[in-house]
């Protein structure tokens, strides 16, 4: 496992729609296995290909301290209700903001393997689901509200 090189707001690889994984195969295998290692050191709690420059559907998200989900080509089935809490990111780091989200959410997905599966999850890793599924669609999380808008435009990043 490598650590890679998170990639930070203000660089347009972020604003790109990452394309479906179609191999599942070593290189698939080292990319998530790379991502877990890079989220693991920089303390995140999920990660998305795109988040380390390579433009493909594939997400980790950690469900406990030594237990990790790996998401490929996932898509949301189902969403309930809706929260408000604080987020940060690894791509926009030092900056949080509340962040409306589903309290539920329902995906389909494949795993490393190829093999499908789906899965559900509620509040906090519900709303890391979502945050990193909106990285595969070129979304960040301070495209979602004012003060998150405010933040880019001090900046002079998009």
């Amino acid at each position: 496992m490598a650590i890679r090189k998170v990639v930070k707001i203000g660089n347009q690889t972020l604003r790109k729609t990452s394309k479906p994984v179609l191999q599942f195969d070593e290189n698939l295998w080292q990319l998530l296995d790379d991502m877990t290692a890079t989220m693991i050191e920089t303390k995140g709690v999920g990660i998305s290909a795109v988040q380390v420059g390579v433009l493909r559907r594939a997400i980790v998200v950690q469900l406990e301290d030594d237990k990790f989900l790996e998401i490929i080509n996932p898509q949301i089935i189902k969403t309930r209700g809706k929260a408000i809490e604080s987020e940060g990111c690894l791509s926009v780091p030092g900056f949080y903001c509340d962040v409306e989200r589903p309290k539920y959410v329902k995906i389909s997905a494949y795993d490393r393997n190829g093999n499908p599966f789906e899965f559900e999850a509620k509040d906090y890793i519900a709303r890391c689901v979502c945050h990193e599924i909106d990285h595969l669609n070129g979304i960040l999380f301070v495209d979602l509200t004012e003060e998150g808008r405010a933040y880019k435009k001090s900046n002079g990043v998009e």
